[in-house]
């Protein structure tokens, strides 16, 4: 902490300001704050569990600590993989170097998708539909980009500009290292570029996005044909390993009608060369080193990080994002006790209940939509540490040696899995997240809140800490989950996870009012420079924060401690509360990442996620003595009360 500087005027150095100096970017990350702190210490866990597993020469063919250990040790075998140069996708770059027509794009591209080389073009995946969540279905999105963001395109300022010409240099590289000419690897630049610029201006922006009523276009499969005469959905789809669907959803059709005139627009060899691309782009971080070295260049231009991350901390965080449930197993083993998943139940418990009174307490909100609103609170359903059912990941082939092999193989198997599900009842036991991950969250259609095993440890969760310790860490996180539920986007989705209007219109429209007045309050927190935040981009992370934390304070005011004024270290419990909440949010980030996170990431950072909330809740006034004439005062009046 930094005592020297009064809370009311900075809360976020007073809470945090020594540690923020004493702790700037490692060279070999892009921010530093007690997420990534919690992520050091849980790679470090894996990276012990993964060379435990590489090492064990006893483990049984088959076996969870066989097949962790085998695709491990094959990803961390860089002679090998040095050696092979791209020869692993020579056979690709060739074959969709020839396509001669539009079918034989179109046939590329299903091939690509289904083969786990990439997914060019447009975006594909099956999940609920929201209005019929009971049933999986094909969707369809805008994508075929490359850059973070469509943005990244279409402005000219100068730091798009610096991002641009690194790309430029990233796809000349790639190509000049499979044999390219310096003057055709260049022209192969350019071409590309301007390519997916017509694809990024295609597609909808980030805040759009956010709309579940905008993104959700339900056509039979005949009738999205017919908006695109250059492309039959049927046979392509039977290609993508779709077959017996008649009906999709598309979050951007305009998007494939702009696609559809670019298919016949675009030469055949741009096409080509774009195909390659994205075999190129999708293997790079896969190959010998000089790709995952023009790799990491290109993603320094992007987020400043100034060192490679070192080989072992790529190839575990490759390991859980690819075979995560069977290397979960070894983790929850060694990393989650049983009482941590029994006390983070009952706080849950209490965020229930310290939200169904603060429902039931709201000035703004009518009775009919409240009762909805508690009908809906009463139907989540919490997820704690770890799946209850694991995924086996049967048929899919792990060998020690061919680490290439390996990632295609799952690749295959991933997508595989993922179009198995059509047809079938959906499966509530599934987890959007492994065991290891440091984040939690919450899914509408699902209506769902889940907390892996990864964050559920200090600074957000110790089973030893006292409770204004927790509520104020762990506890803000459930009741932020929770309030995705009922921030401006979840809030459409009803008990079950269907999209649909529970609301009065006169409620509606002042929950609107309130959400707007957040929205503005965070537009005006500066970055960088003359960079803001976005208030209508961060807007449900902002509700979520602002939510959370009071229901979280609620839930705290049950417990012995918060109805006691004993102090602890000097510090009062709601004083604690308060702090514990602040120094979850300290951390440094370089400034091309915190560039990046404005235009791609809806949470604002974590200064402003420190006092955003804090400054609408009376209690924290209360606590630190906050005044009129301190910097972050706000009027009662003014404080802005949502759920």
């Amino acid at each position: 902490m930094d005592l020297s500087v009064k809370p009311g005027d900075d809360f976020y150095t007073y809470a945090s300001g020594v540690w923020v100096k004493n702790n700037p970017v490692p060279a070999k990350e892009t921010r530093w704050g007690s997420f990534n702190l919690l992520r050091e210490f849980n790679i470090q866990a894996v990276k012990d569990i993964l060379n435990e597993a590489a090492a064990d020469k006893n483990a049984a063919t088959g076996s969870v600590t066989k097949r962790v250990g085998d695709f491990y040790a094959a990803a961390m075998d860089s002679a090998a993989i040095d050696k092979l140069g791209y020869k692993p996708i020579k056979k690709d770059l060739k074959r969709a170097g020839k396509v001669k027509n539009v079918q034989g794009v179109l046939n590329e591209v299903a091939y690509q998708r289904t083969s786990g080389v990439g997914s060019p073009m447009f975006g594909f995946y099956v999940g609920q539909d929201r209005k019929n969540v009971d049933v999986m279905i094909p969707q369809f999105s805008q994508g075929g980009t490359t850059l973070p963001d469509r943005d990244y395109y279409l402005k000219d300022d100068a730091r798009s500009q610096k991002i641009q010409e690194a790309y430029k240099t990233y796809i000349t590289q790639l190509f000049s290292l499979t044999g390219s000419s310096e003057k055709e690897a260049k022209q192969n630049a350019e071409t590309i570029f301007n390519l997916e610029k017509k694809l990024a201006a295609a597609q909808m922006a980030r805040v759009e996005m956010r709309d579940p009523y905008k993104t959700y276009n339900k056509f039979a499969v005949a009738d999205f044909s017919k908006t695109t005469p250059n492309v039959d959905w049927q046979p392509l789809m039977a290609n993508m390993k779709v077959t017996g669907e008649d009906t999709v959803l598309v979050n951007n059709p305009k998007f494939f009608t702009e696609l559809n005139g670019l298919l016949t627009s675009t030469p055949i060899e741009d096409w080509q060369t774009y195909l390659q691309w994205n075999v190129l782009k999708s293997a790079a971080p896969y190959l010998s080193k000089p790709f995952v070295d023009a790799n990491f260049a290109y993603s320094q231009a992007l987020t400043g990080q100034k060192v490679q991350t070192p080989r072992w901390q790529t190839m575990s965080q490759m390991t859980d994002r690819t075979i995560g449930e069977l290397l979960g197993q070894l983790y929850v083993q060694k990393h989650f006790k049983p009482e941590a998943k029994a006390r983070m139940n009952e706080l849950i418990g209490n965020l229930i209940k310290a939200y169904e009174i603060r429902i039931n307490n709201l000035d703004w909100m009518s009775a009919e939509t409240k009762e909805k609103a508690l009908a809906k609170l009463h139907a989540f359903r919490p997820k704690v540490g770890y799946p209850d059912k694991w995924k086996d990941y049967e048929g899919l082939e792990i060998s020690r040696k061919s680490f290439f092999q390996n990632v295609r193989n799952a690749g295959v198997w991933g997508y595989n899995d993922m179009v198995s599900q059509l047809g079938k009842p959906v499966d509530r036991t599934k987890w959007g997240m492994t065991p290891p991950t440091v984040n939690a969250y919450y899914s509408p259609v699902m209506n769902e809140i889940v907390f892996p095993a990864g964050i559920l440890q200090f600074p957000f969760f110790d089973p030893n800490a006292d409770d204004a310790v927790n509520y104020g860490g762990i506890g803000a996180v459930i009741g932020h989950e929770i309030s995705h539920g009922f921030d401006d986007s979840g809030s459409q989705y009803d008990k079950d996870g269907t999209l649909r209007n529970w609301w009065t219109e006169q409620d509606r429209i002042r929950f609107e009012e309130k959400a707007k007045t957040l929205q503005e309050q965070y537009d005006a927190y500066t970055v960088l420079d003359t960079v803001h935040v976005n208030g209508k981009l961060t807007l449900g992370e902002n509700i979520g924060d602002l939510g959370g934390l009071n229901a979280a304070y609620e839930a705290f005011k049950m417990t012995e401690q918060g109805q006691s004024d004993e102090k602890i270290d000097g510090f009062t419990p709601d004083q604690r509360f308060f702090l514990s909440w602040a120094q979850v949010w300290r951390g440094n980030i370089l400034p091309e990442a915190a560039a990046q996170q404005i235009v791609t990431d809806p949470h604002s950072p974590g200064q402003y996620r420190t006092v955003g909330p804090v400054v609408n809740m009376d209690a924290w006034y209360e606590a630190f003595n906050v005044q009129p004439g301190d910097k972050l005062y706000k009027s009662p009046e003014e404080r802005i009360r949502l759920w």
